[in-house]
This record gives C-alpha cells, structure tokens and sequence, in this order.
C-alpha cells in the first residue's frame, strides 16, 4: 500500500516511531505554507527557524532511506495550503493511505479532520510521541473539581513519572521551590553568554522576502542564532547543563537591563518543534544534577522540572480541554487597542522599552517578561486580549497557539475569568522594581501615582483595580488590594483616575 505521511512544521521528531524503518512505499512530505506564514504577523526569526528547522529534518530522514518531499515557499509547485499539497501528492504518486501526526493546534486538527473526511483513501493519525500526557489526560484528573490548580497536577506527574522522587516522597521533602526561585539579580555571579551557532541565513530571508511574506522584528544575517537541527539542540541543553543550571532557579524571575538572558535553557523552540522531547531534556538535565548535587541545590532543578512537567503540560491539557471557546473568552471586557510602540519598541517607560526591544531583537524574552512587565502592562491598560493574542502569537519564537493561548489569554490577561489564574498577575511598579534594575535608570518615578513623572505602571494599577473592582469583589485572593483601594481617599482616586485616562488615550506619548 503506497502511503502519504505528513510532517507539520512543529512535527520534527527524528525519534518517533514512524521513522524506525524505511519503507518504498512510504512517501513524506513537509511543505512550506503560506496558510501557515501569514494567518498571523509572525517574526521574521520565527519564520526562518521553523523554515531551517524543517529544511534540516528534511535532509536528516532522506539521509536515512525515507521517501520524502519537501515544498520551499519559492517552489512554482507549491499550492501553499495544506488540502492542496495532500490532494496533490496522492494523484501525482497515486497514494493509497494518508497518514498524519496528531497536530497542537486546533485549527490545524479540525482541517485536517475535514480534509480527510473528503477524501476517498483512507486515512489514520497518530501520536506525535513527544509529550508526557495524552489531549485529555489533564481533563480526567481535574473531573468533578472547581479548580484546575496546576500544582495539583505537577504533583500528579511527579508521581507518575517518577521524577524527582524518593518513593513516594519528593526529593528535598519539598514539592515546590518556587519561594526560593525570586531572587533578583545584582550581578553576584556572572552570567555566561547564550549558546550561539552563527549561521548565516541571508539566502532563506531574501526567499522570505521575496515571497512578499509580511514579518515583524530584527534579524542578523550572518549569526543566527537558535538551535535548527536535533543535533544543536541537544547542544543547547548540554550548555545549559554545565553553565547555566547551577543558578537558574535563583534567578528564574528575575530581570536585568544588562542580561537578556540570565540563566534560562532557551529550549523552548526546539521542544515546541519536537526537534527534541520534554522527557529527554529531563533526563538528560537530571542526570546532570545527580552528578553534581555537590555545587548544584534541589531548588535549581526542581524549577526547571517544573516549568516542563509541570506547567508545559498543564497548559497543554488546558488547551486541549477548553478550546475551541478559550480563544473568544474575554470576560474583563476589555476593548483598548495595542499601542504602535509594541511594534517600534519606542517608548520611556524603561522596563517596557528593554522587554519589547528584546521581544523585537531576539523573537525572546523569558517567562516575567512576558508575564509582569508586557503582560501586565496590557492588562492594565485593558486592551481587547484578541490583540495581545495575535502579538504574542506572532512576535515569540516558541509561541505555538498551544501554548500561548492558554499563557496569555489566560495566565497573563485573566480573559478565562480564573480557569488558569485564581487572581489577574497585576501590579504596580514596585514588583518590577523588586525584581529588575528597570527603575532606577527610568525616565517615570516609580513611587509616584499620578504626578508628571508617575509610573504608569502605578496610575493604571490603581485605576484598573477600581474599573474591576465589582467583578472581583467576591474574589478572596484580591481582597487585600482591593482594601488598599478602599483606602485611598476620593481626592487623590480622582487624580489617579484622570491621570489613567490620559495614559490610556495618549500611550504612545509615553
């Protein structure tokens, strides 16, 4: 029987089962799509590493013996979309059986559902293999409960899986080190650069240009730097290993103007592509630690495990259980537009300035970045979370609807009403003072609410707590700020008030 398999950009899993023997009557395809290049404004260095990546695989499993085919977006031949591509292949090497790797998004997993309600071979999907949970492994555990607490369900994985674990006892006799994970970084111990490659890339962006491909954000030409093959990728992880685990936890929410990276893996594209698997990152990392337990504490690794097994999968599972609603849930009501510096990076606020810049420079920026500087700026200022949806979507090299939908709708703009978060991850200037050096060099003053030179940050705190307050009036863990409101006097709410009013009307002047 002659069979079509079909790899998605995100589906380059070199280990997987399918690739275990060679067969001729077994074709591949990968194909570059403009279906996938332009359904949101994605950033240029997004666009290159899947492109690259994808090229890299192609070439790996016909080195190997598989049949395979593969549509560069230049290709004269290329329909550019998924249906097109599949219904091609069959006639052109009159296929008999079509096969696929269950896809991470669910736009993706219902055309191909339809694609292969229409056709008239059959057709079967399977398992990518790269995860630890099953679509709906996380819905069964969390049956019959109110509260979907990922720390439930970390510990539910720890468990199953065995990691970490002494028994039946979490290693360290703690479940979660996350208290000792908020250090800020005052340039104690020096940070070590990113792993970097250095490819050159200057051929693939003029196809990318030339193909009229509508990007965002910077590129070098000739020092790429992301991981695009298996091989750099398990690179990357070993670097991590032996340069960065040792203070990782410590310094896993921390920010600093000088360090763009500090600490963090940066592994989040090559899992998100399956070029490497969650399970194989754990190991290899745990190993690590076990042979180093003399230099490396429990609470390094416990956050790094935990940003995987624990938060990776869970967001995963609440993708999968509450979509495809998830992606209209907007229950703060929130309708302002993006301002333009999300596009420039020009803006005075300091911390928003470093954060977007990077986000626009590098397609990057870790975890509190993304959570309590941009995400909660945008909050504050109530933008309509469609908009911030489509900039995360498109500005991060990891960001696959799968894991950013849930993250940001969710996690960061409390759209979901509290299915992820059990409060909005809101505050005023003085966590990021606590956490960065953004304040001290800030043109805005960071203790000031509403003068000329307050952080906006502070104004629009404030302000959005009052905008909010009757929705979260039966929220407990908001009760504390929503006292501190309470006290501020009329007079001075009034001013914080129309102060917010500017900012919001104005933002692009700040």
């Amino acid at each position: 029987m002659r069979k079509l398999r079909l790899i998605l950009g995100d589906q380059l899993n070199s280990e997987h089962s399918w690739f275990q023997k060679t067969d001729e009557n077994t074709l591949y395809v990968l194909a570059e799509m403009r279906q996938e290049t332009d359904y949101v404004k994605h950033h240029i260095q997004k666009v290159v590493a899947f492109f690259l990546s994808m090229r890299n695989f192609y070439t790996y499993i016909k080195s190997k013996g598989h049949k395979s085919i593969y549509f560069e977006i230049s290709d004269i031949e290329n329909p550019q979309n998924l249906e097109k591509i599949i219904s091609k292949c069959i006639q052109k090497y009159k296929i008999q059986k079509f096969e696929y790797q269950l896809p991470d998004e669910f736009r993706l997993d219902e055309e191909l559902k339809k694609i292969c309600s229409n056709l008239t071979i059959p057709s079967q999907a399977f398992d990518t293999e790269h995860f630890f949970t099953n679509r709906t492994e996380l819905s069964e555990f969390f049956q019959g409960k109110k509260l979907l607490l990922m720390e439930n369900f970390y510990r539910y994985m720890r468990k199953k899986h065995h990691i970490l674990m002494d028994g039946s006892t979490p290693l360290g006799n703690q479940w979660n080190f996350d208290a000792s994970n908020r250090k800020k970084y005052k340039g104690e111990v020096a940070v070590p650069s990113e792993k970097k490659f250095k490819k050159e890339v200057s051929e693939i962006v003029q196809q990318i240009r030339e193909a009229e491909i509508s990007t965002i954000g910077n590129i070098e030409l000739n020092s790429f730097s992301w991981p695009t093959s298996r091989e750099q990728s398990l690179e990357v992880v070993d670097y991590f290993c032996k340069n960065l685990l040792k203070h990782f936890g410590d310094y896993e929410d921390a920010m600093h103007t000088d360090e763009k990276f500090l600490f963090h893996s940066r592994l989040s594209f090559a899992m998100n592509s399956k070029m490497i698997s969650p399970k194989e990152v754990i190991e290899i990392v745990i190993s690590y630690y076990h042979k180093n337990e003399s230099n490396i504490t429990i609470s390094q690794i416990e956050g790094f495990v935990r940003q995987i097994l624990g938060w990776r999968e869970y967001i995963r599972g609440i993708y999968w259980k509450e979509m495809p609603n998830y992606a209209q849930m907007n229950v703060l009501n929130n309708t302002n537009k993006l301002p333009d510096f999300f596009w420039t990076g020009k803006t005075k606020m300091n911390c928003m300035s470093h954060a977007i810049n990077q986000s626009l420079d590098d397609a990057y920026a870790h975890h509190i970045q993304r959570l309590m500087v941009i995400g909660n700026f945008t909050l504050l200022m109530q933008i309509h979370p469609d908009e911030v949806d489509a900039w995360y979507l498109g500005v991060y090299i990891d960001a696959i609807e799968w894991v950013e939908l849930p993250n940001t709708r969710g996690m960061s703009q409390y759209a979901d009403g509290g299915i992820i978060a059990t409060k909005p991850y809101v505050s005023s200037g003085s966590y990021i003072n606590k956490m960065s050096n953004n304040c001290a060099k800030c043109y805005y003053n960071v203790k000031d609410k509403f003068g000329e030179k307050a952080c906006p940050f502070n104004t629009l705190y404030w302000n959005f707590l009052d905008e909010k307050k009757e929705y979260f009036k039966g929220n407990q863990r908001m009760g504390m700020m929503l006292n501190m409101l309470n006290k501020i006097s009329p007079e001075e709410l009034y001013k914080i008030k129309i102060k917010a009013n500017e900012i919001i009307e104005n933002m692009d002047s700040y």
